[in-house]
């Protein structure tokens, strides 16, 4: 049986401070390229619905764990200011126009490197605005700061998953955590992810956020698509009426059953969105 699956394959990016950011690039690099940028806590295979989908509508993506993340080096500091001078060195060899898409800290991320000058051809936030709801915002440290401990097996790790995520059903089949967690050798399975990430005071973090307020009027002009998860907590109509003085050509597009976690809670209807708004925005 023939495999239609389309390959990617792993690279590391080496930053101007020596550390190594990992991720995952296909389709070819002539093309028009879609950075896929994850969310706190997760990596980058939380997008592996969305890498498909893409090169098979011809794009050129680079999938990359953040800093912190996944298989990318741990740093001393985790601020928006060095997440996006991350993306611009991952970027910068691109050929040809780019598009951002953002999940939660990776819509920061990509908020912040637009709101200080960069512009892309297309920016698509995932469940994240310039002032999410603060309610929201606290659940998802609360779920990323417990079990500090680390979880005696995988069926744990599911476990509090799903409590945090009702929204998306529990997989039959548990290895698939293994993207998210390691086995130390004590026996227990802690999270794939630096806990310093969380060191920021969230009053602090939020400060940081103000200045990509007032930057994004600056890129009124960007192409934007806000999807948000109709489920959530995180994204609420003041935020959203809030984005849209900013950036009054924003899209909408609603999913419903979908938590904060879109990509993951409903992949089809995240795929259809954003694969329609850059087919008009930034066609492959």
């Amino acid at each position: 049986m023939t495999n239609n699956k389309p390959t990617v394959e792993t690279r590391r990016w080496t930053m101007a401070d020596g550390r190594a950011i990992v991720g995952d690039t296909g389709g070819d690099p002539a093309a028009p390229t879609v950075v896929l940028m994850h969310g706190g806590g997760q990596t980058r295979h939380s997008w592996a619905g969305a890498v498909d989908a893409l090169l098979r509508q011809g794009y050129h993506v680079i999938n990359y764990d953040a800093a912190g993340h996944g298989d990318s080096d741990w740093s001393e500091v985790y601020t928006l200011h060095s997440r996006s001078s991350d993306l611009m060195t991952i970027i910068e060899q691109a050929n040809g126009p780019v598009a951002l898409v953002g999940a939660s800290l990776g819509g920061a991320t990509a908020m912040r490197a637009v709101a200080h000058g960069y512009q892309p051809a297309a920016l698509a936030l995932v469940d994240i605005v310039p002032r999410p709801d603060l309610r929201g915002v606290k659940r998802i440290r609360d779920f990323m700061l417990a079990n500090s401990d680390g979880f005696a097996s995988l069926d744990a790790v599911a476990d509090a998953i799903a409590a945090y995520n009702p929204h998306r059903p529990r997989p039959r089949d548990n290895g698939g955590l293994m993207r998210n967690v390691r086995l130390r050798d004590n026996g227990r399975y802690y999270w794939h992810w630096d806990p310093r990430i969380l060191a920021t005071d969230l009053d602090e973090e939020l400060k940081e956020f103000e200045d990509v307020v007032a930057g994004l009027q600056s890129a009124r002009n960007v192409p934007l698509l806000l999807v948000r998860g109709l489920a959530s907590d995180v994204v609420d109509d003041h935020g959203i009426a809030e984005l849209t003085h900013t950036m009054p050509h924003m899209e909408i597009w609603d999913v419903a059953g979908a938590g904060h976690m879109v990509a993951g809670d409903r992949n089809d209807a995240f795929n259809q969105g954003v694969l329609d708004f850059l087919s008009r925005t930034m066609p492959a």
